[in-house]
């Protein structure tokens, strides 16, 4: 999406960035359940995107191999890459067939990768990934989240995800924040606005559930680049592939010197 122009000044550039819960590439339960991580393979090289973020990917899961005969031989966050693109994931949960976590992958150079555990109690095992990323000669750090299920929990998230912010990243850098919220009302996007972060303002733009979206679950917030647009695509296909839709921002990114 994006193309550094010659020179050593870069002007401003559009940044386009997808967030999407993936489902662990499965839909559906028990033997009529279907794969559709090659799908989704296809739907995000689609996407188009400079940086996508991505919940519920499965490192590994030995039943669903056993279960499933073109289940793919490589990791998921890997195995969803379109040709070019960095990858960083880390695991949230683990299971007695697997695990599975947060994925981004990325157009741009990964400098860096942290994560840090927001497991609010013992039934759910969330986590955050934080990349840092170096585009056009500047930093831009970009943190996946997935938070839990517990309206309480997601608010002591909210303010772990704001202390951890204010510990590891500098204000004077840019910064993406992105993922499944899981928050049906406003209270966790009224704690996240602040110290410059910003989300989209207006009419809610519906991910969940992919077949008939009533609610926003999926948010991208950012600091030091200006908002353009938010969408999240329809059609048949897209509600086939994941419980979510994916959410698809775009940002005017400022001017870098090299």
């Amino acid at each position: 999406m994006i193309e550094a122009p010659s020179g050593d000044i870069l002007g401003p550039q559009r940044l386009r960035v997808a967030t999407y819960n993936i489902h662990k590439g499965v839909q559906g339960l028990g033997p009529a359940r279907r794969l559709e991580i090659h799908n989704l393979a296809l739907a995000v090289d689609s996407l188009d995107a400079d940086i996508v973020c991505l919940q519920e990917v499965r490192a590994e899961n030995r039943r669903e191999a056993q279960f499933f005969e073109r289940w793919p031989t490589l990791p998921q966050a890997d195995f969803l890459a379109p040709l070019g693109y960095e990858v960083a994931y880390h695991t949230n949960a683990v299971t007695k067939d697997g695990e599975h976590g947060n994925a981004l992958l990325t157009r741009w150079p990964i400098i860096h990768v942290r994560h840090e555990d927001m497991s609010d109690h013992r039934f759910e095992q969330r986590g955050l990934l934080h990349a840092e990323l170096r585009v056009l000669g500047a930093p831009l750090h970009v943190i996946v989240v997935h938070f839990g299920l517990i309206p309480a929990s997601r608010l002591r998230q909210a303010l772990q995800l704001r202390r951890y912010i204010a510990r590891e990243v500098p204000l004077d850098e840019a910064l993406l924040v992105a993922g499944d919220f899981n928050d049906w009302g406003t209270r966790v996007q009224r704690l996240l606005r602040v110290d410059a972060l910003k989300g989209f303002e207006g009419e809610r733009t519906l991910t969940y559930p992919s077949r008939f979206p009533v609610a926003q679950l999926d948010h991208i917030y950012a600091r030091g680049m200006l908002p353009l647009s938010l969408q999240a695509p329809r059609g048949r296909v897209w509600r086939r592939m994941s419980d979510h839709l994916p959410l698809i921002a775009e940002f005017q990114l400022a001017a870098h010197a090299r």
